[in-house]
């Protein structure tokens, strides 16, 4: 057991930690939206699955992306509203429904069943409009028939549709990798695209809508790609200079672990790869930087998470849910604390069923996945004022690269400090010695809980064994102005100093 040593730095604060960092994402693909958030068999009477919601409303998630993903660049919001009966069937040019490799897409879920959706969670919308294959009246008569509150055409046929009110949504992605399956553009052909999306949809603030909306372009992880979209997006010769509030980018890793054969050292390989995307905030922000400012534009990562050779189209990008996950989860989730002065956002891919979901389910069973509890035990964190931690740790030697066998990070309220600690090695333990700066342990209430201890990394989590992961009690020491915690292997801690 070798010792890390953690120094909170309470004072030096890096930016508040804005709770939509902890989004969601939720496409049309396999089972996520079919059999996941939307049901006709397992349903209650609108067709949402009530398990499903429960376990969401409960996690509080802030923010959730929809329709995709490159679902979204052959989409067209029309089809998915109205009497449900009269819906066209579609096409799913990019992925196949449920596990049946089904490439048609019957639209008995659409706009307003996603809004509803987010109303009874409690979440805020965030929709991804068809630049690939839509044009820029779509997507502003989208943003019309979501939120205007008149008497037009398109307002009174979402009264028609059964809700009276705008729902408001604020944020609009114009555009999902186009440098791929959104129509594999240059950088300075999607800016100009972009650019002519945002002149309409950006149009509607302060004259058709009380709400300001927020405006997201989809970056790329080629950061030269992200400088020359910045350049080229302003260069108008009038109007918005920078008709953008968010740049996105996606970023996967373990592309090449095969959960159950992965082994000590692809593990490891996994988490480097999932470690990069500090590398990747640093490179977006600095090209947003180069020709504008991080103050006005935000970064997001509105994809993010494991991607493992056994989700593939056959099955609806399905793959095991593994403590090995969640832990990768949770060394991002830190390095986007460390990085709250710039990120606006982020999306887990996906909620339900696909990729790292959250949630899974099977006929009428539906549980919490290991990355669900990281969630969890991170929420302290939201809205917090992120704090700089400085971090003595072993490491180990995986390829060119070292990975630092223990994470953390730290952030502070009016009453409290929270820090999460994870021990990033599946083979040892580690114990964290931990110096709090300006904190008197003396009259501090401490409390302190550990994720899946005892456990075994590589466990596929189902219905039965899922609430032997759930978090439990952990025991620290403390020693005046430090505390002391030790950490199984691949476990996760949370610690609240009051």
């Amino acid at each position: 057991m070798s010792n890390a040593h953690v120094t909170v730095h309470t004072e030096a604060a890096i930016g508040r930690i804005e709770p939509e960092v902890h989004g969601h994402f939720s496409e049309h693909l396999g089972r996520c939206v079919y059999d996941g958030l939307w049901s006709d068999d397992t349903a209650d009477t609108d067709g949402f699955r009530d398990d499903v919601v429960d376990l969401l409303a409960d996690l509080e998630i802030p923010v959730l992306r929809w329709p995709g993903g490159c679902f979204a660049d052959d989409y067209h919001w029309e089809d998915g509203v109205g009497p449900r009966e009269e819906r066209p069937r579609r096409r799913n040019l990019f992925w196949a429904q449920g596990i049946e490799e089904d490439p048609e897409e019957s639209n008995a879920f659409g706009t307003d069943e996603f809004l509803q959706l987010c109303e009874r969670v409690g979440t805020e919308p965030y929709l991804a409009a068809n630049v690939g294959s839509g044009d820029p009246q779509e997507a502003a008569d989208w943003v019309e028939y979501c939120n205007y509150e008149g008497d037009t055409e398109l307002a009174d046929r979402r009264r028609a549709n059964g809700h009276e009110d705008g729902y408001g949504v604020r944020y609009w992605g114009l555009g999902n990798e186009n440098w791929g399956c959104g129509g594999r553009m240059s950088p300075e052909q999607y800016a100009r695209e972009y650019r002519r999306f945002a002149t309409y949809v950006g149009s509607m603030d302060d004259l058709m809508l009380d709400e300001d909306l927020e405006l997201i372009a989809c970056g790329f992880e080629n950061h030269e790609w992200n400088r020359l979209f910045m350049e080229e997006v302003g260069e108008a010769e009038w109007g918005v200079e920078f008709p953008l509030d968010h740049l996105t980018l996606h970023h996967y890793y373990g592309r090449t672990m095969n959960v159950d054969e992965a082994g000590e050292e692809g593990y490891d390989q996994m988490l480097v790869e999932a470690l990069e995307m500090d590398r990747h905030i640093e490179r977006i922000a600095a090209a947003i930087d180069a020709v504008a400012t991080t103050r006005d534009i935000g970064v997001i990562i509105d994809e993010w998470g494991t991607w493992h050779p056994e989700a593939v189209a056959s099955n609806g990008l399905e793959q095991p849910g593994t403590v090995f996950d969640a832990l990768s989860a949770a060394a991002v989730l830190d390095v986007f604390n460390h990085h709250s002065d710039v990120m606006t956002m982020s999306n887990i891919a996906q909620t339900v069923n696909v990729l790292q979901c959250l949630v899974e389910t099977d006929g009428d069973d539906a549980w919490a996945r290991p990355t669900y509890r990281v969630f969890d035990l991170y929420a302290p964190h939201k809205g917090n004022e992120s704090v700089r931690t400085s971090l003595e740790t072993p490491t180990r030697d995986v390829g060119e690269d070292d990975l630092p066998l223990v994470g953390a990070s730290a952030s502070v309220d009016d009453t409290e400090t929270f820090l999460t600690l994870t021990n990033l090695d599946c083979r040892a333990a580690h114990t964290v010695d931990v110096g709090l700066e300006g904190i008197d342990l003396g009259e501090a209430s401490i409390d302190a809980e550990v994720l899946f201890a005892g456990q075994d990394p590589d466990t596929e989590v189902d219905a039965g064994n899922a609430d032997s992961f759930a978090a439990e009690e952990l025991d620290v020491a403390t020693d005046g102005d430090g505390l002391s915690a030790d950490l199984e292997p691949a476990t996760v801690a949370g610690i609240t100093i009051r």
